[in-house]
């Protein structure tokens, strides 16, 4: 009967934590196969589950985990497995606590690189955060926090402050807006008088670089508007309006000019003088003939030479142009 003092716990675990009564305790031993030097179930550690990975039977050399309970945390350098050993299992210390989660993240500080890997802190343990950039740290605070005893992290103080960035100073013919203040993250914005434009940055902030704070762009230029344009207040317009473009009327096509004008002189001729018709002559149709006051009256031979001898001039003229040009 030696094994039953050793099997005994691990029926009672099998049984939800009771003790069966003698008689179904002795029937459960007796089903239990159980091989020469082969251990029994892995012992009982507080706060604290076997792993068995589905494991019915534990021969020489096995090794079995454990895994903390919720809420509780391996204390680091304890062992947290049993061995195995000529039908015994080794003996194991309790190794799972109750600690407080991970230290409280801050905006303006950072845990220190010594704490950054643990994961274990036990009530009334403490830790120590250092300024981020940007910010730097207020003597008269504290700057640890400690796991209380409810496992809660003590309420930090604002231990590190902003920085403040330079001033600006003056924007020539300008002005600088400075909404909030000067400190780390902060936003200032510029503006021109009225007859200035900007050139540069119209807006600047306060960041961090190194260990200090500065602004990330310097102050702008406010330029004199061009004559050519004048300013009504922050805005520019031009002084004259654009011009309108209106339709060319088409044009007569001119004649090419003759290179060299032509010049004809004529000599003087002396025409005969003719003199004036005193006879008049009448023609009629058969049908008014005998009425000579209704007929056609008939030049003279002599006008008519006369106007003959001019287009005959006159031709002559046109004639001898279109041979030059010709």
């Amino acid at each position: 009967m030696s094994p039953l003092p050793r099997s005994a716990p691990a029926v009672r675990r099998l049984m939800g934590g009771q003790t069966p009564p003698p008689l179904l305790l002795l029937l459960l031993l007796l089903c239990i196969p159980a091989a020469q030097g082969d251990c029994s179930l892995p012992p009982d550690v507080p706060n604290a589950q076997p792993d068995l990975r589905g494991l019915a039977s534990f021969p020489e050399q096995t090794t079995i985990t454990y895994k903390c309970n919720k809420g509780f945390v391996k204390v680091p350098g304890m062992a947290d497995s049993v061995l195995c050993l000529n039908d015994k299992w080794s003996e194991v210390a309790e190794f799972c606590n109750r600690s407080c989660d991970v230290p409280t993240r801050l905006h303006f500080a950072s845990l220190k690189k010594s704490y950054s890997k643990q994961n274990y802190f036990p009530e009334g343990f403490t830790v120590e955060y250092e300024c981020r950039k940007g910010y730097k740290r207020d003597l008269t605070l504290s700057e640890k926090l400690t796991c209380l005893q409810n496992f809660t992290w003590s309420k930090p103080d604002e231990f590190c402050k902003k920085k403040q960035c330079p001033t600006p100073g003056e924007l020539k013919n300008g002005h600088v807006n400075i909404t909030t203040d000067l400190l780390f993250g902060a936003s200032i914005f510029f503006s021109c008088n009225a007859g200035y434009r900007l050139v540069g940055a119209t807006s600047s902030y306060c960041f961090a670089i190194a260990n200090d704070v500065e602004w990330s762009d310097p102050l702008p230029d406010c330029q004199e508007i061009s004559p050519t344009v004048k300013a009504i207040a922050n805005d520019v317009e031009w002084s004259d309006p654009l011009p309108e473009c209106q339709e060319i009327s088409p044009t007569v096509k001119a004649i090419p000019a003759v290179e060299k004008p032509i010049t004809v002189n004529f000599p003087a001729t002396k025409y005969p003088a003719i003199p004036r018709a005193t006879t008049s002559f009448h023609s009629s149709t058969s049908k008014n003939r005998g009425n000579p006051s209704s007929g056609m009256r008939i030049m003279s031979s002599g006008t008519m030479l006369l106007i003959a001898g001019r287009a005959c001039v006159t031709l002559t003229v046109l004639l001898m142009v279109l041979v030059t040009i010709g």
